[in-house]
């Protein structure tokens, strides 16, 4: 079994990774984690020196390590991989992938505590966080849509979503 969680940074796919990979009893991966310990780099020094193409690119063929090394995980992909390379394809041919679909609200709340560890919102002041997440979201949502199931993750049970993905 393979799960890939999706969904926009701040809606809880790490958080719910690891309850689920637990409670399956399989390994978590967290895909930008991945990449930054194979690279030696953070994610924003990966932007900065080698650009955004070469980051989607090792996101790409890191999902696809992943894939045929390990029958059994649960992944956290990062908040746009689903939107580049066919990534959102390969995942459900080779797993379900799961939506995170949090509220503007609830992401808006968590973003704003968390801008300082997230490079991309770090420049970004209070007024504008919003509107970039609307936009963001208006972006990605026609990949996001494509996940196998959609889950609203303010109200998620755990219990509830282990039957799902069974």
């Amino acid at each position: 079994m393979r799960i890939f969680l999706i969904g926009f940074m701040g809606s809880g796919k790490t958080h719910w990774g690891t309850r689920i990979a637990e409670k399956l009893q399989i390994p978590f991966y967290d895909l930008d984690a991945v990449i930054v310990n194979a690279e030696g780099m953070s994610i924003s020094e990966i932007f900065a020196i080698k650009g955004e193409e070469y980051f989607r690119y090792m996101e790409k063929q890191t999902l696809e390590d992943l894939v045929s090394r390990e029958e059994h995980f649960v992944l956290s992909a990062g908040g746009g991989t689903p939107c580049f390379f066919n990534n959102i394809e390969f995942m459900k041919k080779n797993g379900k992938v799961l939506w995170l679909n949090t509220s503007l609200e609830v992401l808006n709340q968590r973003l704003l505590k968390e801008k300082k560890t997230r490079p991309l919102l770090r420049n970004i002041n209070e007024a504008g966080l919003r509107a970039y997440i609307i936009r963001k979201l208006s972006e990605r949502k026609m990949y996001y849509e494509q996940a196998d199931l959609m889950v609203h993750e303010e109200t998620m049970e755990l219990e509830l979503l282990i039957g799902l993905l069974q």
